[in-house]
């Protein structure tokens, strides 16, 4: 159904996984399902780098992958997290604006097709979605104050998995930080804070008990 790629030995393949490619790209890249090629990828292993070109289309087939670029000052900012079943890897010319890279153990299906005017437009709803997404997060980055970043994290990664109350973030806390544009301490903080209120459980430093949803929502409207 897809084929697999030779890797750097920094990436970790696994040769058992096997999903079904008709409940992920767009029918079009599936009629050519000799280019479709799912990859895992360890932990911090890189996907793409900046400056790389952009010859492929990617969606998560299961983990977590960061998009973050470097600042002049060498410090990183986190644009993005995708889950499972989630598309990345758009750009609007011929070259990577961010690096891309696992955060936990991940499955990548990867599509590597030029994209003709029909692919366009099968994949423009799919962007559409990025981008709405990524103005969300500028609207959370640029107006909240700490708590409420971090309000709205809990919330959208709660929504991501399926409204359910469990969640798991495979991020530490330095990458929630890069992301939201906050100190680590601020973020522990913040998670400290909404335990004593009664808004979350911490069973550990990744899974989180969302136990009142509506005050977190109320936080971060």
């Amino acid at each position: 159904m897809y084929s697999q790629i030779a890797f750097p030995p920094s990436h970790y393949a696994d040769r058992t996984a096997r999903t079904d490619i008709s409940k992920s790209f767009p029918p079009s890249i599936i009629e050519d399902t000799q280019l479709h090629q799912l990859v895992v990828f360890a932990p911090n292993a890189e996907i793409y780098a900046q400056g790389e070109p952009t010859s492929s289309l990617y969606q998560v087939e299961f983990g977590t992958v960061r998009i973050y670029r470097l600042l002049a000052d060498g410090r990183r900012q986190i644009t993005a997290f995708h889950v499972a079943g989630e598309f990345f890897g758009f750009e609007a010319d011929d070259a990577h604006h961010f690096f891309a890279e696992a955060v936990d153990r991940c499955g990548i299906r990867i599509c590597q097709r030029p994209l003709d005017k029909g692919l366009a437009s099968e994949l423009l709803p799919i962007a559409l979605d990025a981008l709405v997404r990524a103005q969300k997060h500028l609207l959370v980055i640029g107006r909240q104050c700490a708590g409420e970043r971090v309000a709205a994290f809990l919330i959208d990664m709660m929504e991501r998995q399926g409204d359910m109350r469990h969640v798991e973030l495979a991020m530490s806390r330095t990458d929630i930080a890069d992301y939201l544009g906050l100190t680590i301490e601020t973020v522990s903080r913040a998670f400290t804070k909404f335990r004593e209120r009664g808004y979350i459980r911490l069973k550990s430093a990744r899974t989180i008990d969302i136990v009142d949803v509506d005050a977190l929502r109320i936080l971060c409207a």
